[in-house]
């Protein structure tokens, strides 16, 4: 598998899990874990878009 979609896989999984702990902060009227989950969701955009750009510069 290239890295660019690695990375891209990865990005998207981490963006889930992140809205997952957002979401479950907000239910549960934890702060630290809603901050964690946002931390988290914007990692996995960054990392997403690294394997987009790492795509295009394969080419």
């Amino acid at each position: 598998m290239k890295t660019s979609t690695k990375d891209q896989i990865e990005g998207k999984c981490h963006e889930l899990k992140g809205d997952v702990k957002q979401k479950a902060g907000q239910l549960t009227n934890d702060p630290n874990l809603e901050t964690k989950g946002q931390s988290e969701k914007l990692a996995g955009k960054v990392q997403k878009k690294v394997g987009q750009i790492e795509e295009v510069l394969e080419k």
